[in-house]
């Protein structure tokens, strides 16, 4: 008999109770995304909205881990100002789910509705102007999925390093979605992906890196909120090896209305090509990346993901 694969031993090693409600949770949530995706934008943002509100009272352990890490990385804020903040995250998500089934088949729309802000193409263009490919760092802010789509849409090559997601419902949604896009998806475990890494920057694409959580890939410990958090390296390092331009790019709401739509932000992160200590260097793009979307969080708290666990790995003494 053939010996079970590794996925397969992880799976049975989760107690039953957990994979019970997980499978219960993945069905609910199927049927719920598929009674969305056929109701128009505003009508589906209206019950987004309720279901959010709902999540922030049912999911207990959900709320406790917001709340905490607002209280970590917001400690000047009220309780019921960090309630708010973390209330109106789970709407925000939620509505994500919501955009991103309406708008999946609209592409025109789409330009409509997720923007540029004033300038934020043309740095955006003048990055992709070397010829060399561009290093885009972004994070789980705003909808960093439209986000991907728009740059597409906008005819700058484009790819993207995700991972594969743990609910298979979610994941068969993101990845049509993703596929439609019209943008190259490198998953991170994937086999080949690092050639095809290297391929974008020979072909003078923008690669698209995440660097807002702490993953299990090489990292460094940078400044995030007045913690340090471990933080994938990835961005520093392929800068510094294809002698890439690096810059920032966000998404956020236009207003706090359901339908206002999204704003693209663009930011240029300078850099020594040669420097005399490349860790060094690529640790400091590696800040200054995550210090760059630290600002931009603060500015729009609830758009952020704050039920992950940023400050999960501590460095040593």
């Amino acid at each position: 008999m053939d010996a079970p694969d590794r996925a397969t031993v992880s799976r049975l090693s989760i107690p039953l109770p957990t994979r019970l409600r997980r499978a219960l949770r993945s069905i609910v949530l199927g049927w719920l995304l598929g009674a969305l995706s056929h109701l128009p934008l505003r009508a589906g943002l209206r019950l987004a909205t309720a279901a959010g509100r709902i999540g922030w009272v049912v999911a207990r352990g959900t709320r406790r881990r917001m709340l905490a890490n607002l209280a970590l990385a917001l400690p000047e804020l009220s309780a019921p100002e960090r309630e708010r903040i973390g209330r109106d995250c789970l709407v925000h998500l939620a509505w994500l789910a919501v955009e991103m089934l309406t708008l999946r088949d609209d592409v025109d729309r789409l330009e409509d509705y997720v923007t540029f802000a004033p300038g934020a193409e043309a740095r955006l263009r003048e990055a992709m102007a070397s010829g060399r490919g561009l290093v885009m760092v972004s994070g789980h802010l705003g909808h960093w999925e439209l986000l991907a789509r728009r740059v597409a849409r906008a005819g700058i090559p484009s790819a993207t390093v995700a991972r594969a997601g743990s609910d298979p419902r979610v994941a068969a949604l993101i990845d049509r979605f993703r596929g439609e896009g019209n943008f190259e998806v490198l998953l991170r475990d994937a086999p080949g992906t690092a050639r095809a890494i290297i391929r974008c920057f020979r072909q003078g694409k923008l690669l698209g890196l995440l660097i807002d959580q702490d993953t299990s890939v090489q990292g460094v410990f940078v400044p995030f909120f007045g913690r340090p958090a471990w933080t994938p390296r990835a961005a520093g390092d392929l800068a510094l090896r294809f002698r890439a331009p690096v810059a920032v790019i966000w998404s956020r709401r236009r207003g706090p209305a359901p339908g206002a739509g999204h704003e693209l932000q663009v930011e240029h992160v300078p850099y020594d090509a040669a420097p005399a200590d490349a860790a060094a260097e690529s640790l400091r793009i590696t800040a200054a990346c995550t210090a760059i979307l630290e600002r931009a969080i603060r500015e729009r708290p609830s758009e952020w993901v704050w039920m992950h666990d940023r400050w999960r790995r501590r460095p040593a003494a």
